[in-house]
């Protein structure tokens, strides 16, 4: 059984073995099922179950997935879960030395990549949901004028109020499925720069 409690990477291999962009998107489809087998998961992510077999492999040597315990099944078939509930990286455990600044970098942006196509995916399929999905769904942009502890206080408060309802979904998952489906909350926080004003001389 998958432990209860999220895992923070610093080990570099480990942050490596994420960063692949085939594994990411195992290891993402893999949260959403719970368990699956490599057929399973090839068939979401349109790739080769041998492919998929290798690259859930990999993942598994880092401790990031597991083999599922499921009695009675099939022992030709392995199925897979998450080794963790999920798992999180900090740029400040990765500064340290170039490599570790280029892996989380490159971590960074393919997450970023494919959280965009999440998005896109379901803005290209919106018109077949529900109305009352469509209604709710949404997407917005805040700019603010803060210090880094204000913006580090707006982060703390927002993850407390995601865990709340992260727990909320995990009960739910098991008392009631009805009118329920997978919810991406995508959000970031960073600072940025506009550039320099240039004034037009007549």
């Amino acid at each position: 059984m998958a432990a209860e409690k999220n895992r923070r990477i610093t080990d570099l291999d480990e942050l490596k073995a994420l960063g692949h962009p085939l594994r990411l998107r195992l290891y993402r489809a893999l949260n959403v099922a719970r368990e699956a087998t490599a057929s399973m998961l090839a068939e979401q992510v349109d790739e080769a179950v041998s492919l998929v077999s290798y690259h859930l492999r990999k993942l598994a040597a880092h401790g990031l997935i597991e083999e599922a315990d499921r009695p009675g099944g099939d022992a030709r078939e392995r199925w897979w879960q998450l080794a963790h509930r999920g798992v999180s990286t900090r740029d400040r455990d990765f500064r340290d030395s170039p490599e570790g600044v280029a892996a989380h970098t490159a971590l960074s942006r393919v997450a970023a990549r494919q959280r965009e196509e999440m998005y896109e995916s379901y803005l290209d399929s919106q018109a077949g949901w529900e109305q009352e999905w469509r209604d709710v769904a949404f997407g917005s942009e805040s700019l603010i004028w803060l210090t880094a502890s204000e913006l580090g206080q707006l982060k703390g408060e927002m993850e407390a109020l995601v865990a709340k309802w992260q727990a909320h979904g995990r009960a739910a998952r098991e008392a009631d499925t009805e009118g329920r489906e997978n919810v991406a909350l995508h959000v970031y926080g960073f600072p940025f720069r506009t550039g320099p004003v240039v004034e037009e001389t007549a």
